[in-house]
């Protein structure tokens, strides 16, 4: 063999061997760099879920106490009223002591405010007296329609319809929720028309919400900044609404239950309960917002629909509320639902992205 066939060959074998190592470099890149895009994805799921479980736990506490509250004074506007300041003092008080930066709105993110926080202070109110006018589960058949809201109005504010597909997967989630909230078959037309109301309302609110938290608006304009600017907008929005709803009988209400001897607790214990339960108002539509940052306002519908059937079963273990055999068949088609529906989005989510590849 000759020195030059020898070169050749030994640089043949060389050039092999480069050619593997590349392709080994090459895969294990590719799969590092699907390993780190699996573990970004887990890490922002598994956030999601801790904003909504986190979500669920403090509306149950709000629940139960503004439950209790309003049993003492049966006076929703001037009582909702009241939490929105407690929630907007609360947020200011951080701002305040720099605990967090203060938002520098700019004139179209005042106007932004100014108009979600009409949706939340009307969505609020449009629920309370939906509750008054007819029977709870019936206010909460109708309010499970959110879901469907929610999607039309994402739909004609960002102009992307998703698939019918998907849309037909909600079905179950409301007609699940509905279902288990069916009790009686009382009908007032006030109840629907204010629970149909607060649906829009509370659409409206998530969608633009949304938009805004996609655009700029101003400066230190978190999710949770967002929110605390509207709560100051639903707190101003709601004084005249109480005042002219409800007058002065917050006050007579107070009294009745705190003093004489019918009196059925004390001024502090009130004052503490009302306290608590603006907070938790407060704290759990925070996270709700924290929680709408990382999903699509459907998706927080749907959330919303069924946190319905988690009140259901709190209400149960606080209240010893008895659970019919339709509640629990209600709840398990609801449940259901959500996979359903979460697994029908991520699929054509996927093939969407596919298809722009």
């Amino acid at each position: 063999m000759n020195s030059s066939a020898f070169y050749e060959d030994n640089e043949a074998l060389l050039s092999t061997d480069s050619r593997r190592r590349e392709s080994v470099v090459s895969t294990t890149i590719s799969r590092g760099g699907d390993n780190e895009v699996f573990a970004q994805q887990l890490r922002h799921n598994l956030k999601i879920v801790f904003y909504f479980a986190l979500w669920y736990a403090l509306n149950v506490v709000y629940n139960i106490i503004n439950k209790k509250l309003l049993n003492e004074v049966p006076a929703p506007l001037t009582v909702g009223s009241i939490q929105f300041g407690i929630g907007a003092f609360y947020a200011g008080f951080l701002w305040l002591v720099k605990l967090r930066p203060a938002p520098k709105l700019t004139p179209a993110g005042k106007n932004i405010c100014w108009r979600v926080g009409t949706y939340h202070a009307s969505g609020q109110l449009l629920s309370m007296v939906s509750l008054g006018a007819g029977p709870v589960s019936f206010t909460h058949i109708v309010k499970a329609l959110e879901p469907f809201f929610s999607a039309l109005v994402s739909a004609l504010v960002f102009g992307k319809w998703m698939k019918p597909q998907v849309y037909a997967s909600l079905l179950p989630v409301v007609g699940g929720v509905g279902y288990a909230c069916l009790k009686e078959r009382s009908f007032s037309w006030l109840a629907f028309w204010t629970a149909m109301g607060s649906n829009v309302a509370f659409a409206l609110r998530a969608v633009m919400s949304k938009s805004a938290m996609t655009s700029y608006i101003g400066e230190n304009m978190n999710a949770v900044n967002l929110f605390a600017a509207v709560t100051w907008a639903a707190f101003f929005l709601s004084i005249p609404v109480f005042l002219l709803g409800e007058g002065t009988s917050f006050l007579k209400m107070w009294a009745q239950s705190t003093t004489g001897e019918n009196a059925s607790t004390t001024p502090g214990e009130l004052t503490r309960a009302l306290i608590l339960s603006g907070l938790f108002h407060y704290l759990n539509n925070e996270v709700m917002y924290l929680a709408l940052s990382n999903v699509h306002p459907v998706t927080l519908a749907v959330g919303n629909t069924m946190k319905r059937v988690v009140i259901m079963v709190a209400s149960v273990l606080v209240f010893r509320n008895p659970v019919s055999l339709q509640a629990g068949i209600g709840a398990a088609v609801g449940i259901s639902g959500v996979l359903l529906y979460s697994l029908t989005k991520q699929h054509y989510e996927k093939l969407e992205a596919a298809e722009k590849e």
